[in-house]
Order: structure tokens, then C-alpha cells, then sequence
């Protein structure tokens, strides 16, 4: 096979792959209706008809609801404000303990800062790169309060012994679903197993309204908060409470976490394709490790029959004991071997050595000047020490590579080019040692 393009052969690719574009004609007309209704948003931070929202939010959550058996779908302007909802409708204080991932954004385990509760971070399983019931059990003290299980790369957690362990504690469990719409474990979607689940709509993520998220759950109270929480609670719980004979504590601060009609407009339409956007990436996936398979320093996630993977991403499990050549540099090879994408040029090749730096080695976590450690307990203190999460860390600096050159949009003759480039980089393995 020809030389490599990182020691200055031709590269398999130089055009640019497609970008990843879900808006199409329906999208457009449905803004311009709401453009022509004058209505942009139709929220008041006040306990009226209109404190739920206007009319293509209302829509946008029934569609929802319908589209994951969900009793409530509540819109949030981000999967940020959704999960310091969800932190705060669960009840999260100061002095209690939340369990989270290492290996996700950051705003996951930012989320119950924001009410004043601890971080405690539990290690990944290598299998799924999500959190796990054992990990999780040895983080508990009898300061924790509620677990957030990220379902990342848009696979599941094996959930099933996360909920036994809940249930036996009496814990809160928060799905964050932002990279999984329509993923299942079990035949049934994630977000619906725990007690609140979330969901993405910005940029990237499988459909987008440009920023935006839903919140799901079947409990009457936590939907209750969570409305609350998003449109300025403090201002409409009196009323609320006086027109509905509802008693609060006095607990809920309230945000402007309310999603304007434009993006509820085109997420009307985007759910109308977003099983199809699903069912293209787990094809296109599919095709790919099925022509690239040959190799025995590359494995792939297994996927139980009953479970949903619907690839955020692409993660493979990469070997260098038996490649005999490091990640990176292998990943580098890669890359040098294809092209960006689209809108997305300024990234360069959508290929990459592992995930999120493990989020307990930010400056945050190892500086702790933050008012929200001052009575942080050894467990927690000891979940943000480097070789806390031993399994996150191996896929952050060494066994992982993500990529997203298998998006809906992607023709075979694209698909063959990311298989020709590993294929390429394989064969030509040896002349990567000692890089």
C-alpha cells in the first residue's frame, strides 16, 4: 500500500466530507410561520396561562412526550439549564453528595455546584465509558443523595443494577441524555428509566434547534419544580400556591430557562426525522466495522441486542500493546490521511485520541477554593485525585479514539475513504514505530 500521508505520501483524501445539515424546507417554512405570527416567545415570569409558554413550545413538549411515553416534557433553553434544573427539582443542598462521570462535559458534574451539593466522581466501565452500579457503590456515604448517569457517545449505562442500588438508598437518578435521543436499554429509551431525564438540541448533537433541550419525567413533583425552576419561580410560587392550594418551603430560586418559539418550531419538524437520523448512523456504523474488522488492535463496542447504540460518536477501543505504536500516533495517521468536514473545517479531521480530559484533574477540582468544598468528605476529596478513575483515565490517554465520520449524510464512497485511511495506516503500521 502507498506511503503514508503523515511521512509524506498522498493522502486517501483531500476533498472535504459532507457537513452534518438536518435543516431542510420544513425547518425553514416553520420559522418563517412563526416569523409571520409575531409571536417569538410567549413566557410570563407569572402565574398565568401564558407561564407555560406559547403555543409551539406546548406543541414542541406534547410531540416529546409522545415520541419517549413520557408523562411530562418540559423545554429548557440548553441540556445545561436542564440539569441544574433537574439538580435543583431533585432537592440537591449544600453538604450533600451527588455521584457523577468523569468523562463528560463538564457541565454534568457542574450541575449540582450550582445548589451547593458535592461532586463525587465514580470511574467508567472500559465496556460502555459509563459510570457503573459497582463504581458508583464505592463512592456512596451517607451523604449522597443522587447519582447522574451519563449515557455517553449515545450508549447506554448498564442501568438495570444503577436503579436496584438507587432504589435500596433512596437516591435520585438524573439521565443525561444529551448525546443519546432514542438510544434504549433494555427495549426501553434512555431518559425514561431513571426519575428525570435530559436532552440536547444545540449545534451538534443528532437533531438541533440551534440551542435547546427537553427535560423528561413521569413525577408529578419533580415537573412541577422543574416548570418552576425555568421561569422564574420565586415570582409565581405565591400566586401558584394561593390558586392551586399548593404548600412550597421556600426552597426554589427560579432562572429564565424558557425556549423561544423559533426553536420549538423546528424541533416540531426535526422530530418528524430523528428515528431515520438515528437508523443512518447505526448503518453507516455498522458498514464501517464490518470492513474494518481485520485488525486485532482495533475492537468495538458490543452492543446487546435488546440495547440502542445511537452513536454520538464512533469509540473504538484501540490496543497499543499489540499495535506496537501509541494511540496518538496512530490517530495522528489518521488524520493525516483525511479531510475535514464542512462547516466544521476550523476543527480539522473529526478524529481524535480519547475524550474530555477526566473532569477531577480541571483546576477546579484540584485548586477546591470554591466555597462548595469547604465541608467536601474524604470520598469526595479522594474522587478528585489523579488515579481516582483509573479506567477513565487509560481511555483518555491511551485506549480511546472517537470519531464522527459516519453521519447521516455520508455516501459509501465517503464511508470507504475513513475504511481505506484505517486500513491504510494498519497495513503500514511498522513505519510508525519509535514516532
Amino acid at each position: 500500500m502507498s506511503k503514508l500521508a503523515i511521512k509524506g505520501g498522498n493522502p486517501v483524501r483531500t476533498n472535504l466530507f459532507p457537513s452534518y445539515n438536518v435543516i431542510g424546507d420544513g425547518e425553514i417554512s416553520a420559522v418563517t410561520d412563526v416569523m409571520k405570527s409575531g409571536i417569538l416567545s410567549r413566557y410570563l415570569g407569572a402565574w398565568h396561562k401564558d407561564f407555560f409558554g406559547g403555543p409551539k413550545v406546548q406543541e414542541f413538549e406534547a410531540n416529546w412526550s409522545k415520541l419517549f411515553d413520557s408523562k411530562y416534557s418540559i423545554s429548557m433553553n440548553s441540556a445545561t439549564s436542564g440539569l441544574y434544573a433537574a439538580c435543583a427539582a431533585a432537592g440537591f443542598s449544600p453538604g450533600d453528595e451527588v455521584i457523577v462521570s468523569p468523562y463528560t462535559m463538564s457541565a454534568s458534574a457542574m450541575a449540582p455546584v450550582v445548589c451547593g451539593a458535592n461532586p463525587v466522581f465514580a470511574d467508567v466501565d472500559p465496556e460502555t465509558f459509563c459510570i457503573s452500579a459497582d463504581t458508583i457503590e464505592a463512592r456512596l456515604t451517607d451523604r449522597t443523595k443522587g447519582i447522574i448517569v451519563v449515557h455517553i457517545f449515545g450508549g447506554p449505562a448498564n442501568m438495570e443494577p444503577i436503579m436496584k442500588l438507587a432504589k435500596s438508598r433512596g437516591l435520585v437518578v438524573i439521565e443525561d441524555c444529551a448525546q443519546s435521543p432514542m438510544g434504549e436499554y433494555k427495549g426501553k429509551k434512555l431518559g425514561t428509566l431513571g426519575d428525570i431525564g435530559i436532552f440536547s438540541l444545540n449545534y451538534h448533537k443528532h437533531i438541533h434547534t440551534g440551542e435547546g433541550a427537553v427535560v423528561v419525567t413521569q413525577d408529578d413533583r419533580f415537573a412541577d419544580r422543574l416548570m418552576l425552576i425555568r421561569n422564574h419561580a420565586e415570582a409565581v410560587v405565591d400566586a401558584k400556591s394561593k390558586d392551586q392550594n399548593i404548600e412550597y418551603n421556600g426552597d426554589l430560586v427560579g432562572f429564565n430557562y424558557r425556549l423561544g418559539e423559533i426553536e420549538a418550531a423546528i424541533g416540531n419538524s426535526l422530530i418528524q426525522k430523528i428515528d431515520d437520523l438515528i437508523c443512518s448512523r447505526i448503518e453507516n456504523v455498522q458498514y464501517l466495522e464490518s470492513k474494518i474488522s481485520g485488525s486485532d488492535c482495533l475492537s468495538f463496542l458490543k452492543v446487546d441486542s435488546d440495547n440502542r447504540h445511537c452513536y454520538y460518536v464512533h469509540p473504538i477501543t484501540y490496543t497499543s500493546e499489540v499495535s506496537g505504536v501509541h494511540r496518538n500516533t496512530f490517530v495522528a495517521a489518521i488524520r493525516a490521511e483525511l479531510a475535514p468536514c464542512r462547516l466544521r473545517e476550523a476543527e480539522g479531521v473529526l478524529c481524535s485520541g480519547g475524550y474530555v480530559r477526566p473532569l477531577y484533574m480541571q483546576s477546579f477540582y484540584q485548586k477546591r477554593t470554591h466555597p462548595v468544598f469547604k465541608n467536601a468528605s474524604q470520598v469526595a476529596t479522594e474522587s478528585y485525585q489523579p488515579g481516582s478513575a483509573p479506567n477513565c483515565e487509560k481511555a483518555f490517554r491511551e485506549s480511546l479514539i472517537i470519531h464522527e465520520l459516519m453521519r447521516p449524510g455520508f455516501s459509501k464512497d465517503d464511508l470507504d475513504d475513513v475504511v481505506f485511511a484505517f486500513e491504510k495506516v494498519i497495513e503500514n503500521i511498522d513505519d510508525l514505530y519509535g514516532d
